[in-house]
Parts: C-alpha cells; sequence; structure tokens
C-alpha cells in the first residue's frame, strides 16, 4: 500500500457529503500553509494561480517541473489530502500523473479542453487510462477529477440542455475510463447543474465564480465538491495592489 493511501482514501470520502468539500485554491506553499490553518479539510491548487505567480499565463504555458516543484513544496506545508491541477495532463498523462504521485498529490485535475474547443470523448477517456493506470502502477487510489471545458468556452447565457446531454455522454466515458469525479467549470445556472449532478455518474465539482448559486444552495442542489479556481490569488492580488497604492499615497503626500 502506499504510504499516503490513507489521505487519498480520505480525499474520495470528502466526495460523499454530507455536505460539499470546500476548496480555496492555492499557489504556493505559503498560500497553502495559510488556507490550512482556516481549518479547511483538503487542499487544492489553481493552475492559473501557479502559472500567474510565476509570471505567466495558464494553459501549459508553465514548464510541468514547475508545476510540480510548486506541488511539492506544498506538500511539506500540510497533512492534508492535496489535490492538484494538472491542466492537460501535459504530452504524457501517465508521466504527469506519476510524478505528481511522487510530489505529494493524492488527486488532479485532467481537463478536456485544448486552446481551441475540446478533445473528442475517445480520445479524452483515453488519456484518463493512461492517467489510471499510472495510479494504479503507484498503489495509490489517486482522485482523477475528469475535467470537461464545455460550459467554461461558452457564455453563460448560451448554455443549454444539449450541452447538458454532451457533458453527461462524457461523464460516462470518463468514469468508464477510471476517473473519480466530474469538474463542470463555467456551469452557473441552477437548473442545469441540478440536470447534471442527478444524471452523473461521477461526483459534481463546480467552480465558484460570481453569478454562481451560493455555497448552501449547491450543497442542496448535490454538488459533491466546491473549488475557487483563481478566485482567491485574483483577490490576494486586489488586496496587494490596493495596499500598495495606499502606500503609494501615504509617501506621495510626505
Amino acid at each position: 500500500m502506499h504510504p499516503r493511501t490513507p489521505l487519498a482514501r480520505r480525499l474520495h470520502a470528502l466526495h460523499q457529503g454530507p455536505r460539499p468539500l470546500l476548496l480555496f485554491n492555492a499557489w504556493d506553499a505559503g498560500s497553502a500553509r495559510t488556507i490550512a490553518g482556516c481549518g479547511v479539510e483538503a487542499l487544492a491548487t489553481s493552475s492559473w494561480s501557479v502559472a500567474a505567480a510565476h509570471g505567466l499565463r495558464d494553459g501549459e504555458q508553465l514548464p510541468l517541473e514547475a508545476t510540480l516543484e510548486t506541488v511539492a513544496r506544498i506538500a511539506t506545508v500540510s497533512d492534508l489530502p492535496l489535490t492538484v491541477d494538472l491542466e492537460r495532463g501535459y504530452d504524457d498523462p501517465a508521466d504527469t500523473v506519476a510524478r505528481a504521485i511522487d510530489a505529494g498529490a493524492v488527486g488532479g485535475n485532467l481537463e478536456d479542453g485544448l486552446v481551441s474547443g475540446v478533445r473528442s470523448p475517445d480520445e479524452q477517456a483515453a488519456r484518463l487510462v493512461q492517467a489510471r493506470a499510472a495510479a494504479d502502477a503507484a498503489g495509490l487510489p489517486f482522485f482523477i477529477n475528469a475535467r470537461t471545458d464545455l460550459f467554461l468556452q461558452r457564455p453563460a447565457e448560451t448554455h443549454n440542455a444539449a450541452l447538458v446531454d454532451d457533458t453527461l455522454t462524457r461523464a460516462q466515458a470518463y468514469a468508464a475510463a477510471g476517473a473519480s469525479g466530474l469538474f463542470v467549470p463555467g456551469l452557473v445556472d441552477p437548473a442545469l447543474i441540478e440536470r447534471v449532478v442527478h444524471r452523473s455518474p461521477l461526483p459534481v465539482n463546480i467552480m465558484w465564480v460570481p453569478g454562481c448559486p451560493a455555497f448552501d444552495a449547491l450543497a442542496r442542489l448535490g454538488v459533491a465538491r466546491v473549488s475557487h479556481g483563481p478566485g482567491p490569488y485574483l483577490a490576494a492580488m486586489q488586496a496587494l495592489t490596493a495596499a500598495c497604492l495606499e502606500a503609494r499615497g501615504a509617501a506621495a503626500a510626505t
């Protein structure tokens, strides 16, 4: 048994209720330590935030080595279950998951979104099979959070039942490929969220953004996990900007 198997099992259990797992996404060891100190049950990263903290854009612009270095540093500051954003899995999802496990993660997001559009369900499922095989080889019940970008890539006013049906088709394929959860960022409409939750074979993760139902409402809809993506990083940078401008104003007045 892998030494972090109890943490991985704990992460799986946290998706079974009675309330959604709350994840406030970190971007480095310092932010993770602060978030852990707030009494959360697990830690998570946001690839957007990790890239921004390195002065880069999201979308695998940050080399995998730097991503995994961040994961390893976070793993040293807390004994909470750690799930990490692995974007598209880089070139080789099996190698990426194996290395993320070595760095200290017990779960990770793998997305089907591309620079333009999304992978076909079959192609993404094949990559998830590779990721699951790597986790099995490591002896760890790694929580694979299969992310679909169908809603994220479209304006909220265009979201409809057809997108839900496409998402559920992918959910079935991803579950069969070994995924542990379904992540649907960009989905904010309560009726559509409820439909996805009730028909998905996997526990559903919603990313909270402005316009999304509140946590309690998401809990009533049956959502298993609520993450915050780049929101915490953006809030921290807004606070930093405000403090800097205040200091600059005070200096100019002297």
